[in-house]
Formats: structure tokens, C-alpha cells, sequence
């Protein structure tokens, strides 16, 4: 019987494999692709981000489950993975926002912020007896310009235009590659959202299982939207693929 390729190798945080491989990394990686699909779109004044917390039971409050997080007026954070890291890293996240204001009277710029939190799960991938976080990260502002950052369980952190992350990541970024523009307004960001997330979810989509934050240049403010708000924009995604599906009919 041929050993398991990782046969020792996962065992510990701190062993790289022959092919240099940290094995724990790599399985925080695929907790993050396990859960459910939260994106983000920068437009012409702004940033969104927008998530999918589908619940496993018709018995949960939906409204219980959180995963668009506010971090300072400015700032917002939308997660994928194991809740409880999530918890962890957006407390961390609203401590270094809280201790740049209470500095320097000024809200913390998004980077920076980002590259402090990356610097925080890094070091949990280089010390003996703890584990990565199985958590990956959609970080949204404004300072000067729309910011919006995504950070895996390694500590990286890349910038996008749009980005998605968790189990529908391949069929977001495929829209994305054939319908971003930077210059969207916000409608179209929203409506782009709305699309993906209709994908995603195979059309099962209701108010109390989406939620969708915006920052505006203009205002500087996380704004959720309500719930009244997210239903017309599912009503407008709905009736578009309803009337997609009738014109699709009809050249058959």
C-alpha cells in the first residue's frame, strides 16, 4: 500500500512538503470554497458587497446569520468560511479601525487595514499549535478612491475590480470576465450582483437569505440595503430570466 502523498506533512502548520506545500493552508483554502458565495463590485462612486447566507433548514432565523459586517462608517467586510473564524477576524478588523481614529481622528485607509489583518492570519500559518483561519475575506471601502480587497487563509491579498469567493467563485468570476465595466453606475453594479447571486443560488433567492451593503464616494457611508429594497431587485432578476428562458423557448 503506497503511503498518502501528505503522509506527515499536514500534521503540523510549520512543515513544508517536498514540493513546498503548507498542507493546512491548503486545507483552510478548501474550508473557504465550502461555503456560501459572497461577492464584491467596484462601480463608478462606489463599492457593494453582496452575499448568499442560504440556510440548511426552513427551523433558522435567517436574520441570525451575518455575513456582511460593518468595520468603521467607511469600511465593510463580507466573509466565506467557518463563521466563528469570521467573528474573530472582524473584531481584529474593528480594533485597528477603532485605534487609527482614536490616533489620528481620521478613519484608517482600507489598505492599510487589509495588510494588518493579512498580517494577523499570517502568523497563523508559521507557529507551532494553532491553525490558519478557514476564512477568506472581501474587504470594501473608500478613502479617495473605491477600494475593494480579497484575502485568503494564507495571509495574501490581491485587489480587484470584482471578485467573489466561496463554492459559486468559478460561476461569479465567469460573469464578471463577460459583464464588468468600470465605469457601472450603482444600478448596474446592484443588477450585476443580482445576476450572479441568481446563478449561484439556481434562482432560489428570497429577501431574508441576501444581503447586499454599498459605500458611496459621495457619502462615505456602509449603508445596508433593506429588505424591501433587496425584494425588488430579486423580483427584477427573476422576471428578467423568466423572460430569457420564454425567448430561449421560442427560437427552439
Amino acid at each position: 500500500m503506497q503511503p498518502f502523498p501528505s503522509m506527515g506533512y499536514d500534521r503540523a502548520i510549520t512543515v513544508f512538503s517536498p514540493d513546498g506545500r503548507l498542507f493546512q493552508v491548503e486545507y483552510a483554502r478548501e474550508a473557504v470554497k465550502r461555503g456560501t458565495t459572497s461577492l464584491g463590485i467596484k462601480y463608478k462612486d462606489g463599492v457593494l458587497l453582496a452575499v448568499d447566507k442560504r440556510v440548511g433548514s426552513k427551523l433558522i432565523e435567517a436574520r441570525s446569520i451575518e455575513k456582511i459586517f460593518q468595520v468603521d462608517e467607511n469600511i465593510g467586510i463580507a466573509t466565506s468560511g467557518l463563521v466563528a473564524d469570521a467573528r474573530i477576524l472582524v473584531d481584529r478588523a474593528r480594533i485597528e479601525a477603532q485605534a487609527n481614529r482614536i490616533t489620528y481622528g481620521e478613519a484608517i485607509d482600507v489598505e492599510l487595514l487589509v495588510k494588518r489583518l493579512c498580517d494577523f492570519k499570517q502568523l497563523y500559518t508559521q507557529h507551532g499549535g494553532v491553525r490558519p483561519f478557514g476564512i477568506a475575506l472581501l474587504v470594501a471601502g473608500v478613502n479617495d478612491a473605491p477600494r475593494l480587497f480579497e484575502t485568503d487563509p494564507s495571509g495574501a491579498l490581491i485587489e480587484y475590480k470584482a471578485t467573489a469567493i466561496g463554492a459559486g467563485r468559478s460561476i461569479a468570476m465567469e460573469i464578471f470576465e463577460r459583464k464588468y465595466r468600470e465605469d457601472m453606475t450603482k444600478e448596474e453594479a446592484i443588477e450585476l450582483a443580482m445576476d450572479v447571486l441568481y446563478e449561484v443560488t439556481e434562482g432560489k433567492m428570497s429577501k431574508e437569505t441576501i444581503e447586499i451593503a454599498l459605500i458611496d464616494m459621495k457619502t462615505k457611508k456602509f449603508r445596508k440595503l433593506s429588505q424591501e429594497e433587496i425584494e425588488k431587485y430579486i423580483e427584477k432578476v427573476k422576471e428578467k430570466n423568466k423572460n430569457r428562458t420564454k425567448e430561449e423557448e421560442v427560437k427552439e
